[in-house]
């Protein structure tokens, strides 16, 4: 099994309002800073995302690769890689738990494997990267209000 890396952030705001910025991947390229493109290709009974194609450009790593998504509850979101072209694994999840009044502890854990050689220790500080980018944009993202602003 592969390792993975993990680490958490405090969002001022309730569990839901996070969870709807998470859910909202059309506005991804607003946030995300990696995603270039994001389409949902189907979703469930309850309009949740299933399969979503995003278009990543890090830098040296550009790929297009299509999730699958779980959402076990309303508190949390796993995904696991379908398809791409540079990537063998993409495996992560949203765990939101509340830290107090609209406070919620976001932790995000994420595997990442590359078809291409890389040594454990690249790998995993590529994958703190992204995991401290992506909490940092989500946190912001929510406390600024700018995912509230097609809810309702």
């Amino acid at each position: 099994m592969a390792e993975h890396t993990r680490s958490s952030i405090t969002v001022d705001a309730a569990p839901a309002e996070v969870m709807g910025v998470i859910a909202d991947f059309a506005r991804y390229p607003e946030w995300t800073g990696e995603v270039k493109e994001a389409e949902v290709l189907s979703a469930d009974a309850e309009g949740r995302a299933e399969r979503v194609r995003l278009l990543l450009d890090a830098g040296a790593i550009r790929d297009e690769h299509t999730l699958a998504y779980t959402w076990h509850s309303a508190h949390e979101v796993s995904w696991s890689l379908v398809t791409s072209q540079m990537l063998r694994a993409l495996d992560g999840s949203y765990r939101l738990a509340s830290a107090g009044p609209d406070r919620t502890e976001v932790t995000y854990q994420l595997t990442v494997d590359v078809k291409i050689p890389m040594l454990g220790m690249i790998k995993r500080k590529a994958e703190k990267v992204i995991i401290d980018r992506a909490l940092e944009g989500l946190k912001q993202r929510v406390e600024s209000g700018a995912g509230r602003a097609d809810q309702g």
